[in-house]
């Protein structure tokens, strides 16, 4: 069973991110849930599944709008939009079965590949919905926190599952866009705040990495506009409209580029 973070796998998890990050998700739940049938003990496929739910709230929140983040009054004021229980429900159900099938893999054997980045992965998501979907920003910290974590000993143990390195990439890039008084705070919480590391893993996933590598792509397409690299952006930008040219997103945002 491949891992994460390698080589492209050609199973149906691969085309299931595809087509998440190309916004059609009925059929991302759709080749999740036929991986899941015929490999019912694999913690990845419901943890991707989850993952097509919290993208697709992202989607109908307009979360990943590049204003969002590069306008740091809007983050914090941005009207809250109402979480669709249909899909939160589906979301923690999904969440909880793979956290189950991982720990049982992880008894048997403690440095399993996909169960320790399923885990990683399951943190990671809840994080983001507490935090993006339900504005509980305080609350999603110890998540992200254990996320961070979880990714450094799957590192430890798998230094080519470049996947993993978005958790601490995330964590330090977007914490270190907060006001100095609250990035103290936040290291005092035992919080990662270092901008620099967080590009660097950033670049790492979008370099190397495998199911999370346009998500990093995004993010740092998202810096470079905050330092405003507009042709770093660019580039970007038009990797992701070849690769999903049915997302929308990445078309927009490239002609608000060209237009400015």
């Amino acid at each position: 069973m491949p891992a994460s973070g390698k080589a492209g796998t050609g199973d149906l998890i691969d085309q299931g991110y595809k087509h998440m990050y190309n916004l059609a998700f009925e059929d991302a739940h759709r080749c999740f849930k036929t991986w899941e049938r015929s490999h019912p003990g694999d913690p990845l496929a419901p943890v991707s599944d989850a993952a097509a739910y919290l993208y697709s709230e992202f989607d109908r929140l307009k979360i990943l709008q590049s204003e969002f983040f590069v306008d740091n009054n809007a983050f914090l004021h941005r009207r809250s939009g109402t979480p669709d229980p249909v899909a939160k429900r589906e979301f923690e159900g999904a969440l909880s079965h793979s956290n189950e099938l991982a720990q049982a893999i992880l008894k048997q054997s403690p440095d399993d590949e996909r169960a320790l980045f399923a885990i990683v992965l399951q943190l990671g998501l809840h994080a983001d919905y507490t935090a993006l979907i339900e504005k509980r920003y305080l609350a999603s910290l110890d998540e992200v926190k254990q996320a961070r974590s979880k990714a450094e000993n799957l590192l430890s143990k798998h230094p080519d599952c470049y996947d993993a390195y978005l958790a601490s990439g995330f964590e330090n890039y977007m914490l270190s866009l907060k006001p100095a008084p609250v990035r103290w705070f936040l290291r005092i919480e035992g919080a990662q705040t270092d901008k620099d590391r967080g590009l660097a893993e950033l670049r790492l996933t979008a370099e190397k990495g495998h199911y999370l590598k346009p998500f990093a792509e995004l993010l740092l397409a998202v810096a470079a506009l905050r330092d405003k690299d507009e042709r770093e952006a660019k580039r970007l930008l038009s990797d992701l409209m070849t690769q999903f040219p049915g997302n929308q997103l990445y078309r927009e945002e490239f002609k608000k580029i060209r237009q400015s």
